[in-house]
Order: structure tokens, then sequence, then C-alpha cells
């Protein structure tokens, strides 16, 4: 996947629940720009990396290793540069 393309980030570490969230958005033809983080460390460090793409929406599970997803959230609403994505969890 190219980062540059990234309009869905999906942040989860289940795989079945991944495949199931990707399967429902291919059903609706919005699947081609996702990126999956499996995890919040790596979640953290996609928002962190300045040349990363600023995604449309975040979906996000709370229950993650590494990095619960609260503190994610809570990241990626500190800076100014993410703080206006929109996010559920």
């Amino acid at each position: 996947m190219d980062r540059n393309g990234v309009e869905i980030l999906l942040v989860e570490d289940n795989p079945t629940d991944a495949e199931l969230t990707l399967r429902a958005l291919k059903q609706r033809n919005l699947a081609n720009q996702v990126l999956v983080c499996r995890d919040g460390a790596e979640a953290v460090e996609f928002f962190e990396n300045s040349a990363s793409p600023i995604p449309k929406v975040v979906l996000l599970d709370l229950k993650l290793p590494k990095v619960d997803g609260l503190e994610v959230l809570r990241r990626l609403k500190g800076q100014a540069r993410t703080k206006s994505v929109p996010s559920s969890f």
C-alpha cells in the first residue's frame, strides 16, 4: 500500500475483525485506499511521521497491544495537523 493514497486508516489488532472490516469496505468500493495498522504503537508512529498523509477517517480499536486506542486517540487529537481527522471506535 502506498501511504500517499491513504484515505482510511484502520487500527485493528484482530486479523478476523480487520478482514471483516476490509470486506465491508470493499463491498462499498471504499477499500482501495485503506492502510491497516496492527497495534497502537504502529498507529502512533504513522501519525508522528510528518511525511505520512493525513487520512480522511480513522477506524480505531480501543483495546490494542503496546499502546491502547485511547492513547492513540489522545495523540491524534493532540497534534495540530491531525486533530480534525474524524475517528470512530
